[in-house]
């Protein structure tokens, strides 16, 4: 998906529309809460391979040094829409596969 077409501030959104394709608040929310938690965990995996390579096994407090590059990715980001409103974006454009665990009927 195209991150540019995410806002990166919150929306007023109608309840009605999360609801819709489930027809439970709750169950939406919950598939929403799940997406986001596994865009946030892809995100911070990227990020820290990508530090990586500035990791130095010598650093101490006296040591430490501004790296223009690494400031630079950590900027890169800070700046991206937080993955709530990623998976919300995707929820609505219908992107999202989900499926309901079958409730044991009980006798």
């Amino acid at each position: 998906m195209n991150k540019k077409t995410i806002p990166t501030n919150t929306v007023t959104r109608d309840l009605c529309d999360i609801a819709a394709p489930t027809g439970n608040i709750y169950e939406s929310v919950v598939i929403l809460s799940k997406r986001a938690n596994q865009i946030a965990i892809a995100e911070k995996k990227e990020l820290t391979r990508k530090l990586e390579d500035f990791k130095n096994d010598r650093d101490t407090m006296e040591e430490v040094f501004e790296n223009r590059e690494q400031i630079e990715i950590s900027k890169y980001y800070e700046k991206q829409p937080k993955p709530a409103l990623v998976a919300i974006s995707e929820f609505e454009a219908g992107e999202i596969y989900y499926r309901m665990a079958k409730k044991e009927e009980e006798e």
